[in-house]
């Protein structure tokens, strides 16, 4: 059941009542009717879940259960991977539109920021297409924008089939066909397996802190709309549906965990928002974490900005642009020098390249 539409101003007034401390005001989609906003939850609970009043009181009381001490052990009081030393390992923001298309965003967002902390390269070119896990996976599945989808059921095509890039299926806010792109099959990223954190603070923390972001689920009220800034904390309106999002820290002193949206960057903090510990049953309705990023498959067009030979035998490296450096194939003294030839050519000549790497190891390079 959906609740009742509730203004700024309504918002605001809740907020100083109950001292909740978040700010409220008009965002990208506070303006939007009513019908706009609820198609924009693209999770529902599955029949064995009961309602929504079900997952967060359920959520409520796992966590009244936890020990305090739990939830602390084996991580630092804040992590966040948009500020690592200065280093932001979080792609930009995106926005789904008015298409019940969450978990496709959430579970692309995890993927994407736990290849570049995986690779320890912020700069990591990677944009998975949204549009491909949603209008072609999905669709398999009978998906559309009005029903949404499950988070498991995505990092599951992403570790079996694999996601292409948006350049090979940009993605629009409507139900579509498979359009995927000619070639789209040498930009797949693919990863090795999932793992459920649900309930489980602590090894969420852990995971964050060393490993990267995770996606997770939440019961979205009315006043979530309005959310500009603080840690938010539901405190008028009622239910309108469920929503994937994609965490990217935590901070103990705020009691909150750090989340990338995808409502484009006129919600919250610059598209991002913080909700308190055990709120709208965010840390205990389906948190997957990605165990890795498998580094095969082709590279297309990439620059090469750096040659490194040692004299260790067959020990050589290339610096490929938005990728970082990858180690040369060293089982066979032809083909090491093949390689080494013709990206020592693409990078004299400042030429774009096609590079397939398998397992983070250059086999094949073709020059334009």
């Amino acid at each position: 059941m959906t609740g009742q539409d509730v203004s700024v101003e309504a918002v605001r007034a809740a907020i100083r009542a109950a001292g909740a401390g978040w700010e409220a005001g008009v965002t990208s989609v506070s303006e939007l009717s009513p019908q706009e906003r609820r198609v924009r939850l693209g999770v529902r609970p599955r029949p064995e879940e009961g309602s929504l009043d079900d997952i967060v009181r359920r959520g409520a009381e796992r966590l009244a259960g936890e020990r305090p001490e739990a939830r602390e052990v084996g991580a630092p009081a804040a992590h966040d991977w948009r500020n690592v030393g200065g280093k932001n390992f979080i792609t930009p923001v995106r926005d789904q539109g008015n298409c019940g298309s969450c978990v496709a965003f959430g579970t692309a967002a995890t993927i994407e920021g736990t290849a570049r902390v995986q690779g320890n390269n912020p700069a990591l070119a990677i944009d998975l297409s949204e549009a491909q896990l949603f209008y072609c996976y999905g669709r398999t599945q009978g998906v559309t924008c009005d029903t949404g989808w499950m988070p498991e059921h995505a990092l599951e095509f992403a570790r079996t089939k694999g996601v292409t890039d948006e350049a090979h299926y940009p993605y629009v806010a409507r139900d579509s066909g498979c359009n995927v792109k000619e070639g789209w099959e040498g930009a797949l990223t693919k990863i090795s397996g999932s793992r459920d954190l649900t309930g489980k603070a602590a090894e969420m923390k852990e995971w964050l802190a060393t490993k990267g972001p995770l996606s997770a689920c939440l019961v979205v009220y009315a006043d979530f709309y309005s959310y500009r800034g603080g840690v938010y904390r539901h405190v008028t309106g009622g239910q309108e549906g469920g929503h994937c999002v994609c965490i990217v820290g935590y901070d103990d002193a705020a009691g909150a965990w750090i989340c990338k949206n995808s409502w484009n960057t006129g919600f919250g903090e610059g598209g991002f928002f913080r909700i308190a510990y055990g709120e709208c049953a965010i840390d205990t309705w389906r948190v997957h974490a990605v165990e890795g990023v498998e580094d095969t498959g082709w590279r297309n067009g990439v620059r090469v900005l750096g040659l490194w030979v040692s004299d260790a035998e067959r020990n050589a490296w290339a610096y490929l642009d938005g990728i970082g450096w990858r180690r040369l194939a060293f089982d066979n003294d032809n083909v090491l020098l093949s390689l080494l030839t013709d990206l020592a050519a693409a990078k004299l000549g400042k030429l774009p390249a096609n590079v397939y790497v398998e397992q983070g190891v250059v086999r094949q390079v073709y020059v334009f």
